[in-house]
């Protein structure tokens, strides 16, 4: 069984609402690959989804920083920025997105999850005109096609508004 069919069947195993034994899991594998970027990403995400956002973040820096790829990475940078927000570091937070919205595009549940950020932050208007954003941008119905220039202008009203208050962009 190679790394990753280990690391699959114990993530496929995991019970969200009792981390601990995939916690246990993992750690043999961290001790025997401290240095693999998937064991490094996955151990944060089974101490971020117990609720232990300090332990993941270190996890999730290291997997970073070892080179995760693909789908992976753009999994870890939302867990992370996320996991940021939740530890309160708003403007870190917020260049982790950044970070991931550039190099990820096309990915929606960044843009979403950084709209939380930005509302945790006390920039409601900047989170909701983020939202509309990523409605007209993904949402492909008649119903919103009929009123994107109406939707992309209150977004930028939004944005305006929120730079008014002294908000940054």
């Amino acid at each position: 069984m190679t790394l990753d069919d280990e690391l699959d069947l114990i993530v496929g195993r995991r019970d969200r609402n009792d981390m601990q034994p995939t916690i246990d899991a993992l750690l043999p594998l961290h001790a025997a690959h401290p240095e693999d970027a998937r064991v490094l990403y996955e151990v944060g995400g089974a101490y971020d989804t117990a609720g232990q956002e300090d332990l993941a973040r270190g996890f999730y820096e290291k997997a970073l920083a070892a080179g995760l790829e693909g789908d992976l990475l753009r999994r870890c940078y939302l867990q992370y920025g996320s996991t940021l927000r939740n530890l309160g570091e708003y403007g870190t937070s917020l260049e982790v997105f950044g970070t991931a919205r550039a190099t990820f595009p096309g990915s929606p549940a960044l843009g979403v999850f950084e709209a939380i950020t930005l509302h945790a932050a006390g920039r409601p208007d900047a989170a909701v005109a983020a939202l509309l954003e990523l409605v007209v941008a993904h949402l492909d119905t008649p119903d919103v096609e009929r009123y994107t220039q109406a939707i992309r202008g209150n977004a930028a009203h939004l944005r305006r508004l929120g730079e008014a208050a002294g908000h940054r962009p």
